[in-house]
């Protein structure tokens, strides 16, 4: 990563438009999916995020997409940084390996079920 997006990395405002650019890619995603209206009004309707202490949830309705890192750390000994998206090991708890980062603007590893396997 160059200094400038590792800098950029670091305003809030970069933080939020990099969600946003990921709920957008989920929407899209999904549209692209089905052709079905009314379907994808709820679907979108249905996309929630949940700011928590170490990690923002992304939910879909009743169920977690996936989980975005709020700052650097330690996850079961494996480290992760800021933006980075984990896949949704439970309601409350990522999974252990990073998925992808919102702050990447190729948006190939995830889909509207939720971050692709491993990156």
């Amino acid at each position: 990563m160059n200094l400038e997006t590792q800098l950029n990395k670091d305003s809030a405002t970069e933080f939020q438009s990099g969600i946003d650019r990921l709920v957008e890619g989920i929407k899209k995603h999904y549209a692209s999916w089905t052709t079905y209206e009314e379907g994808i009004e709820r679907f979108n309707k249905g996309i929630d995020i949940k700011t928590g202490r170490k990690y923002t949830k992304v939910l879909q309705g009743s169920s977690v997409w996936g989980f975005i890192a709020n700052s650097d750390g330690m996850l079961k000994g494996i480290p992760y940084f800021k933006g980075d998206v984990f896949k949704a090991a439970g309601w409350a708890a990522p999974a252990k390996h990073v998925r992808g980062s919102i702050f990447d603007t190729n948006q190939n590893w995830f889909h509207w079920t939720g971050p692709n396997y491993r990156v």
